[in-house]
């Protein structure tokens, strides 16, 4: 069965990249440029959510994350934050994320990342 991945990003030139490098690695991916499918986890059930920190919305990607992780009904899901902020991996450590990729990333380390995680 393949594993499935939420991908939330705030461009989508690399929503894109990042859903057909994943797609071709054999992942299930359920790509948004908002937070909406954070709001369908229940049916979605991904392994693992991708969230970009300045996602467009109410909350940041970092503040997404850490919901989730403070919710005993997603404190499961794998969550990775991605951000172009030097910061990236403090703000993944503040918000309980599982892993961070730091942009602009290399596709190998994404995808290392991913399965990691996965």
């Amino acid at each position: 069965m393949k594993k499935k991945v939420v991908l939330i990003q705030d461009n989508v030139d690399i929503l894109d990249i990042m859903d057909h490098v994943l797609t071709e690695e054999g992942y299930d991916v359920t790509p948004s440029l908002t937070t909406e499918p954070i709001d369908n986890i229940d049916q979605i059930e991904p392994d693992v959510v991708i969230v970009d920190d300045n996602i467009k919305g109410k909350k940041k990607g970092s503040e997404v994350i850490e919901d989730l992780k403070s919710d005993s009904e997603t404190e499961d899901v794998s969550a990775v934050l991605t951000s172009t902020s030097p910061d990236v991996p403090k703000k993944a450590k503040e918000c309980k994320a599982d892993d961070y990729i730091e942009k602009p990333f290399d596709i190998d380390q994404m995808i290392e990342v991913v399965k990691k995680n996965a």
